[in-house]
């Protein structure tokens, strides 16, 4: 992640020269506004396929994006290194993504992205289908243990780590297997392939795992948020963006995607920001 991060900020630093858009074979789409002759684009990123499909929809039909756009392009990757590209070269108009990555390239004061609407804030856990996993070296020690493969996931990679780092746990002791998704490892726990995982809990586990068998790493992990780039003083399209946010959130499958968190007071007279609401 370091090493990534060091070549995007040399990129951003050293002399500036057109944007170079990433190739994502078959990672994006576009659709086209009601203003076909403005050669204009709005361009969104999403960790999500199905959310860049349907916000870049609702926002092709909105008004207040085709007085100012003629072409919308949503564009999807499951990769960390996917959002990196975007938010360290500043090429995404809209994105969703986690605050730690927008706080390690500074984001917000390079490309003045500023967060729109987001999703509570959940807790992290150890979970396990036979026992309650305790935190203590002894317990885990000798445990199979499933992480995600990516460093920037929170509940599935941060936390756990900085857990057995207080624990005083080395590299080598430990008996980690890494999986792509949080989907994964919940099979892996289901198949008995790991003893436990580090993940958030969700509605569905239960039909799969006990809730007296997991436990807290941490109780206030931030949810990701929408940020838009407002290099201009565009409050039009800030409302015309959270607007069509709060509307896809109502369509989401998962419970905890229907309650987006708006975080802009839009009336007549323009926008008031009213913060960030952080659960307890």
């Amino acid at each position: 992640m370091l090493l990534i991060v060091t070549w995007i900020l040399g990129g951003v630093s050293t002399e500036q020269k057109p944007l170079a858009f990433p190739v994502l074979i078959n990672t994006s789409m576009q659709c086209l506004t009601s203003a076909k002759g403005n050669k204009d684009q709005l361009i969104i990123f999403t960790p999500s396929k199905q959310d860049a499909n349907s916000l870049s929809l609702k926002l092709c039909e909105d008004a207040t994006v085709a007085r100012q756009f003629g072409k919308v392009v949503g564009y999807w990757g499951y990769k960390p290194a996917d959002s990196v590209e975007f938010i360290g070269k500043g090429i995404a108009d809209l994105i969703m993504a986690k605050n730690n990555i927008m706080d390690a390239f500074t984001a917000e004061f390079t490309y003045n992205y500023q967060p729109v609407a987001g999703f509570a804030d959940y807790t992290a856990f150890f979970i396990s289908a036979k026992e309650k996993p305790q935190i203590n070296k002894q317990y885990l020690l000798g445990k199979k243990i499933g992480l995600l493969d990516y460093p920037t996931s929170r509940s599935g990679h941060i936390l756990p780590k900085q857990t057995f780092k207080k624990l005083g746990f080395s590299a080598d002791e430990l008996n980690i297997t890494y999986a792509s998704s949080h989907d994964e490892l919940r099979t892996l726990l289901a198949n008995g392939e790991v003893d436990i995982i580090s993940s958030y809990w969700k509605d569905s586990d239960n039909a799969l795992f006990s809730k007296n068998y997991i436990t807290p790493i941490n109780r206030q992990v931030t949810g990701t948020r929408w940020y838009l780039k407002m290099q201009q003083n565009n409050i039009d399209l800030l409302c015309a963006v959270q607007k069509n946010i709060q509307a896809m959130s109502k369509e989401q499958p998962l419970h905890y995607y229907q309650n987006v968190q708006t975080y802009w007071q839009c009336n007549e007279q323009g926008a008031e920001f009213l913060g960030e609401v952080h659960n307890d």
